[in-house]
């Protein structure tokens, strides 16, 4: 699922899709050929706990969208419980992504769907300090409406507690599996079998 920072592709005449083009490190798309800016780089984890830990890291380095496309893989793996949670964690990164894009609109709307999200889960949950992002989320966006324009809003590391982040498919499961979790094709909503209840997040929610 795409939103504001969707993927976008040249098309030839013929509608096909041309080859993607580079992207700079906000993920905004670059003229063929682009030279002497920092890329995007495409990552393939083939776990979801090398893609959190990978997310982790982009996330550190302010290398936010990047980070939010390796989270997809864990939000896509997560059972019900914890869909939320990592969803609430993408927003943050994407609302970063934002402020990296001089949007100010976005980046405030967006802060306030992951603090929405997150508030739902304990202060502590899967190894992440969830009330310092809550915290985070709630003061960037009052400082942001209140200048009015895009301001430095200290963004922070990612908020890991010593014993995390963690993934679990299980959401009674109290620590990390004991086996690497494959990254999955799709969402679990869509991989569900027809019939089977859904909670699909709604649509621009990102």
């Amino acid at each position: 699922m795409r939103t504001a920072v969707a993927e976008e592709r040249d098309r030839r005449g013929d509608g096909r899709p041309e080859q993607s083009r580079p992207r700079d490190r906000t993920g905004r798309p670059l003229p063929h050929g682009t030279t002497g800016v920092p890329l995007t780089e495409e990552h393939e984890p083939a776990t979801v706990e090398e893609a959190l830990l990978l997310g982790v890291a982009l996330w550190n380095d302010e290398r936010l969208f990047e980070a939010h496309e390796c989270l997809e893989h864990v939000w896509h793996a997560a059972p019900d419980a914890d869909r939320d949670l990592w969803q609430g964690v993408i927003q943050v990164a994407v609302a970063g992504v934002h402020l990296q894009r001089d949007n100010l609109e976005g980046a405030v709307a967006t802060f306030g769907k992951a603090r929405r999200r997150l508030r739902r889960y304990p202060d502590v949950h899967r190894g992440i300090d969830v009330e310092q992002l809550v915290v985070f989320c709630e003061g960037a966006a009052a400082a942001l409406e209140d200048a009015g324009a895009v301001i430095e809003v200290g963004f922070p590391e990612f908020p890991a507690m010593d014993d995390g982040p963690w993934f679990t498919p299980d959401p009674a499961l109290l620590e990390p599996p004991g086996t690497p979790t494959p990254v999955p094709d799709g969402p679990a909503w869509r991989r569900r079998p027809r019939g089977t209840p859904t909670d699909p997040p709604e649509a621009g929610s990102r």
